[in-house]
């Protein structure tokens, strides 16, 4: 069984290397890496070749492409029966290949394997974590507290699906949390490439929710998602959202833009490329799934974002000068009027309501893992398959 790591990356090539070497240090051999360059300046093919592996394939693109691009570039360049999207600040776990063949025999073939994980912050990258940390995803609702993999059930699985074009958040959408095999690749190319929309990672793991028939969830963490200081990770956490669309390089095609161009509302960047990924999810298999956008629920949560940042001293007063003007009479009247008395009136109340909008209100606490880890590759190297979580006997 051939295993394909996909690895886009740009002018990142020290975290790159880190990445790489957690796929050398595998105890398994029949994988490659799909390295696509998306026009670094920095020597990427020089290290690459320096390496001496002909598992590791190296392409570059002719010009800055949008990431979705660059990462249908890897995936078209790979052909290995299952096939896992690595960002170049992450790794693989001690373990990775060899624990998911195991499970891939055991459990015959499923469409695609969703893994526990952890992230890691680079020292400095998050406010109030200067040291950096590392933390565990185990306690997501997804997991459902199990200590053995187990078969979700569809209709859970078309629950999750629906969560997400009701902009509710209820599974983790990285691509790293998921294995997939070339047989549920295969069968989505109808509908276009794999990886669609401005977040690509938003439509393909709801696609894979909707389409595939046995999903297998592992609660053991074998991934690591990284964020470093050049990753869109650390613009997000950092308010600095036009910083992380520069890195992206990735905006909504004209034709979709006017197909939505009476839904649009200024706010939040992200939350509009969501609602992007959800609407091109609904064009490809509305009809025949009949499913839907929650249009209203989208404006909701960015004239919430406009309105939390009046109330929070940040500079959305041009935003929000835009948005009056494209605010239905129904939502100012609940929004602006009637949420303002509210406020006055009933602050718990306005609070609560608040909080139930969000589209992230179920978010837990993760669990800290202790220890100390200055790189990315000091997370692969002192946790062992032995410490991780639940079991794959």
């Amino acid at each position: 069984m051939k295993f394909s790591v996909l690895l886009p990356t740009r002018n990142r090539l020290e975290l790159l290397s880190h990445a790489i070497e957690t796929v050398r240090r595998q105890d398994y051999g029949n994988w490659e890496i799909i390295v696509s360059d998306n026009f670094s300046e920095e020597d990427v093919a020089g290290y690459i070749k320096s390496l001496g592996d002909i598992r590791i394939k190296y392409f570059r693109t002719g010009r800055f492409v949008p990431v979705t691009d660059n990462w249908n570039n890897a995936i078209d360049k790979s052909d290995g029966d299952y096939v896992i999207m690595l960002g170049d600040d992450d790794c693989l776990m001690q373990g990775y290949f060899s624990t998911l063949s195991s499970l891939i025999k055991k459990y015959d073939a499923p469409d695609f394997i969703y893994t526990s994980a952890f992230l890691y912050a680079y020292p400095g990258v998050m406010p109030g974590v200067p040291d950096g940390c590392l933390a565990s995803y185990d306690t997501r609702k997804i997991f459902q507290f199990a200590q053995e993999p187990f078969w979700l059930e569809k209709s859970k699985a078309l629950e999750f699906a629906n969560d997400s074009l009701n902009f509710r958040v209820t599974f983790d959408y990285n691509m790293q949390f998921s294995l997939v095999s070339r047989a549920l690749i295969e069968k989505l190319k109808p509908y276009g490439p794999f990886y669609q929309s401005p977040y690509p990672d938003y439509y393909a793991s709801n696609v894979m929710m909707l389409k595939a028939e046995r999903i297998l969830v592992v609660p053991q963490p074998l991934v690591t998602i990284g964020i470093s200081p050049k990753s869109f990770g650390y613009y997000y956490f950092n308010d600095a959202e036009n910083h992380g669309n520069e890195f992206l390089n990735n905006l909504p095609d004209k034709e979709m833009v006017n197909r939505l161009k009476e839904v649009i509302l200024p706010g939040v960047t992200m939350n509009t490329s969501w609602l992007v990924a959800m609407e091109t999810l609904a064009v490809n298999f509305g009809i025949e799934l009949d499913i839907r956008v929650n249009y209203d629920r989208y404006r909701l949560i960015q004239i919430l974002a406009i309105y939390d940042g009046l109330h929070t001293g940040s500079n959305v007063g041009k935003a929000y000068q835009q948005l009056r003007k494209k605010m239905r009479f129904n939502e100012w009247l609940r929004y602006t009027f009637m949420l303002s008395i509210i406020k006055r009136m009933a602050p718990e109340r306005y609070k609560t309501f608040l909080e139930e909008s969000r589209s992230h209100p179920d978010t837990p606490i993760m669990q800290k893992v202790e220890g100390s880890f200055l790189t990315i590759l000091d997370v692969f190297e002192q946790i062992s398959p032995e410490s991780l979580t639940g079991s794959t006997d």
